[in-house]
């Protein structure tokens, strides 16, 4: 029985666009802007920002490194945050809507402190409401120190949330995180592109 929803952010509660990233840090003057950014996952030094291996600071450092002298922290994190597209307030309403039909409500993210504690908060604040609003449990991979599709984020979520994967549903947009929690014992769907979560949500 599904007693639990355990969201990913990306691609399933929160629109994304890479390329409006890769062209951003390009305009800025970074190399081969294009190589860091995948669909599903980041390289380098913007996956180590991600899963926690390196905080702010020295994510900052590391870019002026690969930027002209001129470019400041607040253009890195702009550019960065310019990943994020929204989310349509349907689905902040949907959350709040299965969290009253008294399903337990999670995030589990792949994402990063400048996201987390910039764009992504504000586009929470749609309806006036913070994110504990529209969840009961949220794990970041740069809190777990270890992101999507590691087993180590999904067990990390299991005993920080303190859920059961075999009552939890969960939804990615990548197959491959799907497949990771499917082999931890997860229920889990591939929200594929041009869909919506709710077009996957258990049978009342």
């Amino acid at each position: 029985m599904i007693r639990n929803l355990l969201f990913d952010l990306g691609g399933v509660i929160i629109d994304i666009e890479r390329r409006r990233c890769v062209d951003a840090y390009s305009k800025l003057g970074l190399a081969d802007a294009d190589t860091y950014f995948g669909e599903y996952a980041q390289s380098g030094i913007f996956m180590a920002i991600e899963d926690g291996s390196m905080n702010v600071d020295d994510f900052h450092a590391a870019m002026r490194e690969l930027l002209p002298d001129s470019v400041s922290d607040y253009q890195i994190d702009t550019a960065f945050q310019k990943f994020i597209v929204g989310i349509p307030v349907e689905r902040l309403q949907t959350l709040r809507k299965l969290r009253r039909d008294g399903y337990g409500i999670y995030l589990l993210s792949n994402t990063n402190p400048i996201m987390w504690r910039g764009v992504i908060a504000t586009e929470f604040g749609k309806e006036g409401l913070r994110r504990e609003d529209y969840f009961d449990g949220m794990v970041t991979s740069f809190d777990a120190r270890s992101a999507k599709p590691d087993a180590g984020i999904f067990e990390y979520a299991i005993e920080q949330l303190g859920i059961e994967p075999s009552e939890t549903l969960f939804f990615d947009d990548s197959l491959a995180n799907v497949e990771a929690a499917k082999a931890l014992g997860f229920e889990a769907v591939h929200v594929k592109p041009g869909t919506e979560f709710t077009d996957y949500l258990p049978a009342k």
